[in-house]
């Protein structure tokens, strides 16, 4: 019998590397659905995985499949100390979107570290994960899988847009839902940051001291992907192999480097979205203030940041609704979105 009610934890790495995020959260279904969010956090990542992670790309079939058996137990940990901080003992499921280690959709290649049968041993949890790999069997590009959750939890907005590693961007055209990566974001802000010895540009402010290099901002602008239509994704390897070759292909200062970033990523998304629009802005880089200053600059629009709980961990409430889609057999990725030959219940479950 399908349950109204389901009570999971959601759990999201993001190519970001900011650290996992863990969300307490029940769903219900009631006509339409709505969630409620417990508890949540954001375990970092120490610095040792935080380097082997940023160095996935590098790896061969072989180091993958042994980082994979690795940060599954490293993940299952996370998940069991969180688990038992907040004595959640009789969940529904632990749904966990994994780490990205490897997306290159057009080979037909995706795979997700941390989606072993191992987890739900580790965690004595049933695990839903691995929602990409199906997706790009069916000639998706396995991404983006959020906005099925935007149509189904927050359908009052004309556009949901996640700030996050990169730009996501979801909406409602013809009754289809249509979303795509629009450009890179903290994946490349934080790299930068790093090299100044900071973990993030707080408030943009390193970025709001620097100078736009125009030529540098109109090589990014002419990247070959933004003339791409729907759907398209983004991946750590095409950073490295186009945006960081234009970033590095000058001497000028890092604060330079962030404030001509920082007016690509204004100037990508107002190309997307139409004046006057109601626009739902969530992920890390919604606190960046000057961030939110360009991208307003750029374009006349009605910006709704929500509370900062939705603002962190949005990503992970939506996992937790795609796991509980999957246990319900119901579609949780739409082919509108990523290109497959059809709408589907993506995503493998694990009983411990």
């Amino acid at each position: 019998m399908i349950k109204s009610k389901y009570d999971i934890v959601g759990v999201m790495s993001g190519t970001s590397l900011d650290g996992i995020d863990l969300a307490h959260v029940t769903l219900e279904f009631n006509d339409t659905w709505s969630f409620k969010i417990h508890q949540a956090e954001t375990i970092p990542y120490p610095p040792s995985w935080k380097n082997e992670l940023s160095n996935l790309v590098g790896l061969n079939l072989e180091g993958l499949q042994e980082m994979d058996r690795r940060y599954t137990s490293y993940l299952a940990e996370v998940i069991a100390v969180f688990l038992r901080k907040h004595e959640l003992q009789h969940i529904d499921a632990v749904c966990s979107h994994g780490h990205t280690a490897l997306h290159q959709p057009e080979q037909n290649l995706t795979y997700q570290i941390g989606s072993l049968q191992s987890i739900a041993e580790l965690t004595k949890q049933r695990v839903v994960c691995d929602f990409r790999t199906q997706d790009v069997q069916f000639g998706g590009q396995g991404a983006p899988l959020v906005p099925i959750g935007d149509r189904l939890l927050f359908s009052e907005y004309d556009y949901c847009i996640n700030l996050g590693g990169f730009a996501n961007l979801s909406s409602e055209v013809n009754h289809e839902r249509i979303a795509f990566d629009i450009c890179p974001v903290n994946i490349v802000m934080n790299r930068y940051a790093e090299l100044l010895g900071l973990d993030f540009d707080r408030d943009g402010k390193i970025a709001q001291s620097g100078e736009i290099d125009q030529g540098m901002l109109d090589a990014l602008n002419n990247l070959e992907y933004y003339q791409a239509i729907p759907p398209k994704s983004l991946g750590l390897e095409w950073v490295e192999d186009h945006v960081f070759k234009v970033l590095k292909s000058s001497n000028i200062s890092k604060a330079d480097v962030l404030r001509t970033f920082v007016e690509h990523i204004a100037f990508q998304i107002a190309q997307q979205i139409h004046v006057d629009s109601k626009v739902l802005f969530t992920g890390g880089g919604a606190y960046n203030t000057f961030l939110m200053k360009r991208i307003a600059a750029q374009k006349r629009i009605h910006s709704v940041l929500p509370s900062n709980i939705l603002i962190e961990y949005k990503e992970a409430l939506i996992f937790g609704l795609l796991g509980v889609l999957k246990l319900r057999n119901e579609v949780n990725c739409l082919s509108s979105v990523t290109g497959a030959k059809m709408d589907h219940s993506s995503g493998a479950i694990y009983n411990p």
